[in-house]
């Protein structure tokens, strides 16, 4: 497949680019954003492309700095989260790496999702190009060996 490069600047390509992402996406979801606030985990639409994908046995993991967002506002990810337990892990970020701001979701080192910094909408989507995954995904494994569990599925007594 040859690269495909989709820039965004609003929270409705955002929303899209990210969904056609995880449509891609076959073995892992590598996620990472200070609080998950505007990906919009807690909608339908998210719940059935994220359940379709970890049905055919993908695995999702998720960073963020913050958790609060997704235990307040998001109980469609909490019910998936406790139904898909054996492939969800979600940790939070140590503070040392509280200072990043960027926010991105790699599909099979091969798809890429990313807002440059998470106060904005700009960014862009990457697809069928595993160079351009690879900082990113080495990026997302320093910061996995460096977090705390996070969210689970009984946080809120689920």
């Amino acid at each position: 497949m040859e690269k495909q490069i989709q820039p965004f600047d609003t929270r409705a390509g955002f929303q899209e680019q990210l969904r056609v992402c995880i449509a891609k996406a076959r073995l892992s979801l590598q996620v990472f954003d200070p609080d998950f606030a505007i990906w919009e985990l807690g909608s339908s639409e998210m719940d059935a492309l994220l359940r379709h994908f970890l049905s055919r046995h993908g695995r999702l993991a998720l960073i963020a700095h913050s958790n609060t967002e997704l235990e307040r506002h998001a109980p469609r990810f909490q019910r998936l989260l406790r139904d898909y337990s054996h492939a969800i892990e979600c940790r939070r970020s140590s503070p040392a790496l509280r200072q990043l701001t960027d926010s991105f979701c790699i599909a099979d080192q091969l798809h890429l999702v990313r807002r440059y910094h998470s106060d904005h909408f700009r960014g862009e989507a990457v697809y069928d190009s595993a160079p351009d995954t690879q900082v990113c995904s080495e990026r997302f494994t320093g910061m996995w060996a460096e977090s705390v569990p996070g969210l689970s599925a009984d946080t809120t007594g689920l």
